[in-house]
């Protein structure tokens, strides 16, 4: 198996450019040492986008916007986006993005805590792109199958915590241990969901991609 950190850089100097804007937006981001999502995770993310061509996106955690911005590129221009965040910080700063990329119109923001969200949320959606408390997740999922369609596509983002995962309970941080804990179980659920289908790559933080059967 390839997992050379040269390899990765090669890669990703492959990548074409994007918009100025969402290029400038990512920057910021980078700047503010605001968490978004990595250079492969982009590349996996538009060709799933470009090959789904969902018109309904739901994105639990917006962080400063970026990645809803770039979904948009790669959706269809009458795809929309519903995006979730509670982080009072990041929220003005998000809506800010949208307006700057003109897409007040395709994309919703809702502020609050995401599973209540979710549970007032009605679907079905096409595509879910999950990255928001990591520890989370595992409460996340009920909701999200409630909410996708059959045949629609679940992405969980950051699921191998920089590798921590297969390292055991007592050699992860001791504040860490929770999420580590959390996130072993969502994983075997999505492996062992009858609902889903589901791989987990080695993409960025690790990238679980899960079908609806």
């Amino acid at each position: 198996m390839i997992n050379d950190r040269r390899m990765a850089t090669y890669l990703q100097s492959l990548e074409g450019p994007e918009k100025p804007l969402i290029e400038e937006i990512e920057r910021e981001a980078l700047d503010a040492f605001v968490p978004i999502i990595r250079k492969d995770t982009q590349s996996l993310l538009k060709v799933i986008l470009t090959m789904l061509r969902p018109k309904r996106v739901l994105e639990v955690g917006t962080a400063v916007g970026f990645s809803a911005i770039l979904m948009c590129e790669y959706m269809p221009e009458s795809g929309c986006i519903t995006t979730i965040e509670k982080y009072d910080k990041r929220i003005p700063i998000a809506r800010e993005n949208f307006r700057r990329a003109g897409l007040e119109e395709r994309i919703t923001l809702l502020e609050g805590d995401a599973l209540e969200v979710m549970r007032t949320l009605e679907g079905p959606y096409d595509m879910i792109f999950m990255d928001a408390a990591k520890g989370q997740y595992i409460y996340y999922l009920p909701e999200a199958l409630r909410l996708l369609k059959p045949g629609g596509v679940l992405i969980s983002d950051n699921v191998l915590q920089d590798g921590d995962l297969i390292e055991s309970r007592y050699a992860v941080e001791r504040r860490n241990r929770t999420i580590h804990s959390r996130m072993r179980e969502y994983l075997y659920e999505l492996k062992h969901c009858g609902e889903l289908q589901t791989t987990i790559l080695q993409v960025g933080d690790g990238v679980a991609v899960s079908v609806k059967k």
